[in-house]
């Protein structure tokens, strides 16, 4: 079934590109190569002017490790893909086959080098480490040592994190609240600071601002989405008092979770800026996104109070109207094949949807005037809370004709725990509601 709508537009001039500086929330990003920017569980580190992305180079087709990615952005916007900072070894814990997820950066203050900290795993997730690698410059590439040793052992832990200190003491952020402090060089931990945070979970990330140390985890809900959560301390070492969530609740944190806090120096102030994944299992590569949004933090309260679908990280707003020329579709199916065809003139488009329950996987892609696909990536429209919003936004063309087309994949978003529970969708649905032209 071919569904299309035959539709010539020119598009209106605007005065501004409101994503041109601006972060895109929960769209596949674009790099200098015009791929998806893969690179998920991720860390930024700062450094002369400059944002290095890492993250999980994801497959669309296997959870096995495949290497570990560096991007470089001078706006936290525009991403140029580095390299792979750490490819997948011959054997050992990042060998074939095997698990590696959620690599975290820090240069070592002490040494100079660059510490690469993540999660090492078979595939059955038996065999939980702490690996470790390090590099003399910071795209790399990193040399795998091996698993960092506490008091001569490997830590048996999942979800791991890294935190760095305004003295430039590193830790360690373990699944279910444990936290390591680590040698001066980076390169063992040398001492359990807090172990067993009541209420702890996964994928944990930390802040220090004013005295306090704020430490966000996330429920254990496999790729699924859940409402975040964060505990204060006066001190590293405790006393946890579990402080509840930062996003209103029933977003599940605005369909994300946590990975990463950045501090963005702007002015004589720092805004912390909370990181994080929307996983789209099997599809993690082409249609897994990004959630950034800056956080608020007063009298020892935090809270993302508003999300922000469009925003620009250098004055810290959100961009409130889209502006472009609309054009409803209504297009909504669940066969495969089923398309969606729009030609239209312009420079850039854009793709709002629904996305729900029983959402499934759509090909959007752009063709030229000459009949060549410039651009295409494979889109998530599963949430298991309702959500009407953008689904894509394409990178700048040249001005020009082209044609967009949206197709029912076929397949959904679905997935299993350890425990055999099922998690996803159950169905295909592609729902477009509008297209804006630019």
């Amino acid at each position: 079934m071919i569904l299309t709508l035959m539709v010539t537009v020119t598009a209106i001039a605007q005065t501004t590109d409101p994503f041109a500086n601006s972060i895109v929330n929960g769209v596949p990003w674009t790099d200098d190569q015009g791929k998806p920017v893969n690179a998920h569980g991720a860390c930024i580190v700062e450094e002369n002017g400059k944002y290095y992305l890492f993250g999980e180079w994801k497959s669309d087709t296997t959870n096995a490790f495949p290497g570990f990615a560096c991007y470089s952005s001078t706006d936290l916007v525009n991403w140029k893909f580095e390299r792979v900072a750490l490819p997948l070894q011959k054997d050992g814990l990042l060998g074939p086959n095997r698990v590696g997820e959620r690599p975290k950066v820090m240069r070592c203050p002490k040494t100079g080098e660059y510490i690469m900290l993540a999660h090492t795993d078979d595939m059955r997730y038996k065999d939980p480490q702490v690996g470790l690698a390090v590099a003399k410059e910071i795209t790399g590439p990193y040399t795998f040592i091996g698993p960092l040793l506490y008091e001569g052992k490997p830590i048996r832990r999942w979800d791991m994190g890294t935190f760095q200190d305004h003295d430039g003491t590193g830790y360690l952020l373990m699944h279910h609240g444990d936290i390591y402090r680590l040698s001066k060089n980076y390169r063992k931990a040398i001492k359990k600071v807090a172990n067993g945070i009541k209420g702890g979970g996964e994928s944990p990330a930390m802040l220090h601002k004013d005295g306090t140390y704020y430490l966000f985890g996330s429920n254990l809900t496999s790729w699924e989405r859940n409402d975040n959560f964060y505990h204060t301390a006066p001190s590293i070492e405790g006393p946890w008092t579990k402080q509840g969530i930062f996003c209103p609740e029933g977003t599940l944190t605005y369909n994300s979770q946590s990975t990463f806090i950045l501090p963005l120096h702007r002015g004589d102030s720092i805004v912390y800026m909370y990181m994080g994944d929307r996983w789209s299992y099997p599809h993690q590569a082409s249609s897994a996104t990004y959630v950034w949004m800056p956080m608020q933090i007063n009298d020892g309260k935090v809270s993302i109070p508003d999300y922000w679908p469009v925003w620009n990280p250098t004055t810290m707003e959100p961009v409130k109207d889209l502006g472009g020329t609309v054009i409803p579709t209504n297009f909504k199916v669940s066969t495969k094949g089923a398309k969606l065809t729009l030609p239209f003139e312009g420079t850039r488009i854009a793709v709002i949807g629904h996305s729900f329950n029983n959402g499934g996987y759509g090909r959007i892609s752009i063709i030229d005037s000459k009949g060549d696909t410039v651009h295409t990536n494979l889109i998530d429209f599963y949430s298991k809370v309702d959500d009407h919003g953008l689904r894509y936004v394409s990178p700048l063309l040249p001005y020009g004709h082209y044609t967009l087309e949206v197709e029912c994949a076929g397949e959904h978003p679905h997935w299993s725990n350890k425990r055999g529970d099922y998690f996803g969708s159950h169905e295909d649905w592609v729902t477009v509601e509008e297209v804006r032209i630019y």
